[in-house]
């Protein structure tokens, strides 16, 4: 693997049965770009995310992160490794505040980790960090509601803020806007690029928003029946014949 590439999967294949969801793909991300994967309904694209994020275990093949094989690695410890996952349905607790969702995701991974039931004062350092986090992703004043008051729009910057608390160099997104309105997108949009490109982090999305996909990634990734239809830059996909006979269609003409 080249020092420049941070993820590397080889050779995937994923079997359900007698589905081949992830027939043989290979693939590598370049550190500190934005990665797209689409493809139509069908194509394999959630299930490779699923195999990269290490929600499921391939069939065969192996993942790479950083040189490292982290194909049997379990997503809690992926986190500790330096990746981060949002899901399609929030995954926050409803019952807390913002800032206890966000401050208790950046104690997860300090050497405070255990020490969940002492007084909140004893950890300043968290409180910190979750202010921070707070403000980049467009919470600020919403600290002290409780999570499951907030808007589906809110709760998706909240899910972000969860998953750059722990300071992941490699983000995760899996369907970032589902559920959203057309008009809540442009500000995601904003807040998931001012994010990644804070720190030069890696991004890899698996996003069915053509627009957003155009606009934000630096690479697309384009799958159809489990295997990799093409690859290449938002201009070289939307321009390949290929793609547009098997899932672009006309779009490409709204996109322009």
């Amino acid at each position: 693997m080249t020092e420049n590439i941070i993820v590397e999967v080889e050779n995937l294949r994923k079997v359900f049965g007698g589905l081949v969801a992830v027939d043989d793909v290979s693939m590598q991300v370049t550190a500190h770009t934005m990665h797209a994967i689409i493809g139509p309904n069908g194509a394999g694209k959630t299930t490779l995310f699923n195999l990269v994020s290490g929600v499921m275990p391939p069939t065969s093949g192996r993942v790479f992160f950083k040189g490292e094989d982290i194909t049997n690695v379990s997503p809690q410890k992926r986190a500790h490794l330096g990746i981060g996952r949002s899901y399609q349905i929030t995954n926050i607790f409803p019952n807390l505040t913002v800032l206890e969702n966000v401050r208790l995701a950046a104690q997860a991974m300090g050497r405070d980790n255990f020490k969940f039931f002492q007084p909140v004062e004893k950890f300043t350092q968290y409180i910190e960090k979750a202010e921070e986090v707070i403000s980049l992703v467009g919470l600020a004043g919403r600290e002290w509601v409780l999570a499951r008051n907030l808007s589906h729009g809110e709760k998706r910057k909240l899910e972000l803020g969860i998953m750059i608390a722990c300071d992941p160099e490699l983000l995760l997104f899996d369907e970032p806007t589902a559920g959203m309105s057309s008009e809540q997108v442009p500000e995601l949009i904003e807040i998931i690029h001012r994010v990644v490109r804070q720190k030069d982090r890696t991004a890899i999305l698996v996003e069915h928003r053509m627009d957003m996909v155009m606009s934000i990634s630096d690479v697309i990734t384009v799958m159809n029946q489990g295997r990799i239809l093409a690859e290449g830059s938002p201009h070289e996909i939307a321009n390949n014949d290929q793609v547009q006979a098997a899932y672009l269609g006309n779009l490409y003409g709204e996109l322009a």
